[in-house]
């Protein structure tokens, strides 16, 4: 659990993070988004303290992070940028082993989970360990950088806007690749972003931050139904409501009993998809498949315009 309570920071008399409190619980990602110099990447980089804090505290599973030294809070925090900062002497290999290296990790068990990590991300060991980072793609790169922050195990990963510089396809996979990453350790992630659709697509909570204040913190579909300001309802996308609400949900969630023709949809799609495909096809209804491939009922075409309007 990370909670961070009445924080502050203040650089030449401009107060860039004011009174912010939130608690972001165990297991889950939480993203904070707001526009440039809203003050996100400063609240970010207090919790490993890249930054210290003018007022409040942090506390890391209600231990204060200013009682712990700060080269060890950093070991045990990943922390992954955009750019992916790679050491460009190193290869893959010793990239991802630097920081059990430095906690002194053996051979065997830095090489296995060095190997592990590039398994998870679908990069075969034996092919990139030994490659530097300037023979990689920048989707590669920015992998490897993840795999780097996540390799000595921390309960906290760190992130600034890890995929900006990818395009969006990339980015897209390597969204995808952190929900599994996640799923797989159970790591507590906080990522900064300014794109709304990333947020959307990982976060479990969304804060909205802006002029250093903290406008709203909660599930994104909270925000969807009930923005806290004119702020936050813009940077949800009013016009966008109704589809942000049917990309967070599940087909299966959607699903009732009885038949219907045609091509089965996963029960996993999300009901923004699900609804296109309808809509494409011209079928008022399509039939719902477990991941197993049973079938478990159908979804409708008036049920998923129904829940676009706001209706459960």
């Amino acid at each position: 659990m990370i909670e961070i309570d009445h924080v502050s920071k203040v650089y030449d008399g401009k107060t860039v993070v004011d009174d912010i409190s939130l608690t972001i619980e165990p297991h889950t990602i939480a993203v904070i988004v707001g526009t440039s110099g809203s003050g996100k990447t400063t609240l970010l980089r207090m919790i490993n303290r890249l930054v210290e804090l003018d007022a409040g505290m942090v506390r890391l599973d209600g231990e204060d992070n200013r009682t712990i030294p700060g080269y060890e809070l950093r070991r045990r925090i990943g922390y992954a940028i955009q750019g992916h900062g790679l050491f460009p002497h190193r290869t893959v290999a010793e990239n991802i082993a630097t920081v059990p290296r430095l906690n002194g990790w053996d051979r065997r068990r830095t090489t296995e989970k060095v190997r592990e990590l590039l398994s998870l991300f679908q990069l075969d060991p034996d092919a990139f360990g030994p490659r530097y980072p300037h023979e990689l793609s920048g989707g590669e790169q920015q992998r490897v950088g993840v795999a780097r922050a996540l390799a000595a195990e921390p309960n906290v990963l760190l992130m600034d806007e890890p995929f900006g510089a990818l395009d969006p396809i990339i980015r897209a996979k390597a969204q995808d690749d952190l929900l599994a990453i996640q799923k797989h350790f159970g790591t507590t992630i906080i990522l900064v972003t300014h794109d709304m659709n990333e947020a959307f697509h990982l976060a479990d909570k969304i804060a909205v931050m802006d002029g250093g204040r903290l406008l709203q913190f909660g599930p994104p579909d909270e925000l969807v139904r009930r923005p806290a300001t004119g702020f936050v309802e813009a940077m949800v996308g009013a016009g966008d409501r109704p589809f942000r609400l049917l990309s967070m949900r599940r087909v299966a969630d959607a699903a009732e009993a009885g038949e219907a023709s045609g091509p089965a949809l996963a029960a996993s799609m999300n009901q923004q998809d699900a609804l296109a495909e309808l809509m494409w096809s011209g079928r008022p209804a399509a039939p719902v498949v477990s991941a197993d491939g049973t079938m478990t009922g159908r979804v409708t075409l008036d049920a998923l315009l129904k829940r676009a309007r706001g209706a459960p």
